[in-house]
This record gives C-alpha cells, sequence and structure tokens, in this order.
C-alpha cells in the first residue's frame, strides 16, 4: 500500500472516530473543515435535518489559487460573520480528521474572534 493511501485511510478512521462523538443540531451546528489542495471549504451543518447551513470558502476571501494559514483565519472570520447573520453563536467544531494545527487552528481561531463559541 502507498504512502499516500495509509495517509487517506488513517485520517478517515480518525474522521469517523470523531464523528462518532459530535453531531450538529439547528442550535448548535457543527462547523466542518475540509482541505483540498488548493483551497479550504468550511460548512456549518444542521445534522438532524441534514442540511448546510452556511458555508464559505478560501476563494471567497482571496484570488490567490493556494491557501495559506493568513487566508484560512479570514475564511474563518467570514464563517463567523455568515453565521452571526443567520443567529448562530456556538457550534461544534469538526476537524474533519485533520490535524488540529496549522491551518486547521487558523479557521478555529478566525471563527473565535469573528464570536463564534466553541
Amino acid at each position: 500500500m502507498s504512502s499516500v493511501l495509509k495517509k487517506i485511510k488513517r485520517r478517515l478512521r480518525i474522521k469517523r472516530s470523531i464523528r462518532k462523538k459530535i453531531s450538529g443540531t439547528a442550535q448548535r451546528p457543527r462547523l466542518s473543515v475540509f482541505r483540498s489542495n488548493t483551497s479550504l471549504y468550511l460548512q456549518l451543518i444542521d445534522d438532524e435535518k441534514q442540511v448546510t447551513l452556511v458555508a464559505a470558502s478560501s476563494r471567497e476571501v482571496s484570488d490567490r489559487r493556494n491557501a495559506n494559514v493568513e487566508i484560512a483565519k479570514k475564511t474563518g472570520l467570514l464563517l463567523a460573520e455568515k453565521a452571526k447573520a443567520i443567529g448562530i453563536s456556538t457550534v461544534v467544531f469538526d476537524r474533519n480528521g485533520y490535524l488540529y494545527h496549522g491551518k486547521v487552528k487558523a479557521v478555529a481561531d478566525g471563527a473565535r474572534e469573528g464570536g463564534l463559541i466553541f
């Protein structure tokens, strides 16, 4: 098995472990983070209704092709602004199997600065 496949399987195993423990509601949605090779995508999800309430992307924040830590923080702030606009102040953070450092940590810090509580 290649090292890339091992990494993917490891992340998915961690993701399943996290998702067993947390779930989003309408009052306290799940803030899900997805990292692609070039961008970051954030969603506030109500798992009871299986609906995305708010979404934000690093592409909305910057024209740069690759998202860095600074852009990740701005994306977290943008998501927090959108969440406040629809009346959401508390969330559950879902790092989606990614390690809590770098871009994922910057997203969390930006969302907290924007006023989200988790």
